[in-house]
């Protein structure tokens, strides 16, 4: 699979499907923005995927942004995921690359397993963590390593956010740089990474990651996509 993006308006239906609203607890993490499918949130212009953080009074929420995920449509157990992406910033900014199991309808969470190949504090501009979520090492006590840019920040340029997973690890790479592998001798709890899972792109608004946006949060705040692709 891979999309770059190259068609003008809305993403490609046949790839990626939207998560609607403010999900369970503002999806799991108290998150404070309603995810829609407007093109004010997500749109495909100039070659780049744009996901984009609104402040706006909206369906009982104070923030808009835009969620998209392959589930029912494409999964893949192991092979090498990579996405090239130009963060936004901000206090309460929350863009993340993701992977869900996609048994996740059949199997609560963190049963299912959850793969971050990129997840990032807006306030924390120059790091991002790569992390796994399984039975008895999620939320707090998930397993994670950070990376961070020296004299720049992800907000500034492109980088290139990947994993390489296997059957016994998950290597985890930006700008073709291994700085962390997870295998599972390193996990407190069951491997659950041994079956297919699917790809989420979002920018969430607040939550238990990040905290809330503060008075030096401007908005909008766009994370651009230039493609995601997945290999063998």
């Amino acid at each position: 699979m891979q999309d770059e993006f190259s068609t003008d308006g809305a993403p490609d239906p046949a790839i990626w499907d939207y998560n609607i609203g403010t999900g369970d607890n503002g999806w799991g993490n108290s998150e404070l923005q309603y995810y829609t499918d407007r093109p004010e949130n997500i749109k495909v212009e100039n070659g780049m995927l744009k996901i984009t953080a609104q402040k706006e009074s909206f369906m009982g929420s104070q923030y808009t942004s835009a969620r998209i995920l392959t589930k029912g449509l494409f999964d893949q157990k192991y092979g090498r995921f990579e996405a090239r992406i130009k963060l936004p910033w901000g206090q309460g900014i929350w863009p993340a690359f993701w992977l869900l199991g996609a048994n996740s309808d059949e199997v609560s969470w963190p049963q299912c397993g959850e793969i971050d190949i990129m997840e990032y504090r807006g306030q924390e501009p120059t790091t991002v963590q790569g992390t796994v979520h399984g039975p008895g090492y999620s939320g707090g006590q998930s397993i994670f390593k950070s990376y961070s840019l020296q004299n720049d920040r992800f907000d500034t340029d492109f980088h290139v956010f990947g994993i390489e997973w296997g059957e016994n690890y998950i290597n985890f790479y930006v700008d073709d740089v291994l700085y962390n592998q997870i295998t599972p001798e390193d996990v407190t709890g069951e491997w659950v990474y041994d079956h297919p899972f699917y790809i989420i792109l979002n920018v969430a608004v607040g939550g238990g990651f990040v905290g809330s946006p503060n008075s030096e949060t401007s908005f909008p705040q766009t994370m651009l996509v230039d493609y995601v692709r997945v290999y063998k």
